[in-house]
């Protein structure tokens, strides 16, 4: 069946932070007199997001809700900061993450937006993120390059979910056979696209991925190679 629509994920995938999330986050606990390093940060991020529901209150995960018990949960609970010293912190880190200047695109981004546009494929944003991601993208120039964008904290849904894979076959108006998803991670991105009956490929930047899981789909090391692995599937 012949290619008619691609699904991108966004971080790692399309761009990234810099510097890290983590490093990020353990810069805010350090400006309070938490000393703590990235790399402890991210198993403090990693528990948390384990550890906290998907639905806080009836808000979903990456909602602002949900980020607020995130966020209390990582500099209150776990590293012991006042309730009062974590408002600013929320507020800081809402800001940061909406501030375009916080990320990075990776190589190729334009020329594959383009070369999907050229060849009449309809183009989807598929991304667990906060609703912040269509002001991001606005800001990044990026918006107007999709025809579409699903995100999980506006929709109530995630991947890997089967549903919200369903959903962007819906929006692209495209059965699963017609369509690609491209993505970072092996479960949510590869086996949750599988699972909708759509192809799966792992964009592996920094070579990182490997196991059984990440071994199961077709990978490329970058956006170019995403591209011509894209247009090797059109007629």
């Amino acid at each position: 069946m012949s290619l008619r629509a691609v699904f991108l994920d966004v971080g790692d995938t399309l761009l990234y932070e810099q510097p890290s999330r983590s490093a990020i986050y353990a810069s805010a606990a350090r400006d309070r007199g938490v000393e703590v390093d990235a790399g402890a940060m991210l198993e403090l991020m990693r528990r948390a997001n384990r550890e906290l529901p998907r639905e806080i209150d009836g808000a979903f995960r990456y909602t602002d809700t949900w980020f607020h018990a995130f966020i209390r949960k990582i500099f209150h609970v776990d590293l012991g900061l006042r309730e009062a010293e974590v408002t600013p912190i929320i507020d800081e880190l809402f800001a940061r993450f909406e501030n375009p200047r916080t990320f990075r695109l990776f190589p190729g981004v334009p020329e594959l937006l383009a070369a999907c546009r050229e060849n009449g494929l309809v183009l989807g944003v598929v991304s667990n993120w906060s609703a912040r991601l269509p002001r991001l993208l606005a800001a990044l120039e990026l918006d107007t390059r999709f025809d579409f964008v699903l995100c999980s904290a506006i929709e109530g849904a995630e991947k890997p979910e089967r549903a919200f894979f369903e959903a962007a076959l819906a929006r692209a108006g495209v059965a699963a056979e017609h369509a690609l998803h491209a993505g970072d991670h092996p479960e949510k991105d590869g086996y949750g696209a599988r699972r909708a009956g759509i192809e799966a490929v792992l964009v592996d930047h920094r070579e990182r991925l490997s196991g059984e899981a990440a071994d199961a789909f077709p990978r490329v090391g970058g956006l170019p190679e995403l591209t011509d692995l894209i247009l090797s599937r059109l007629p």
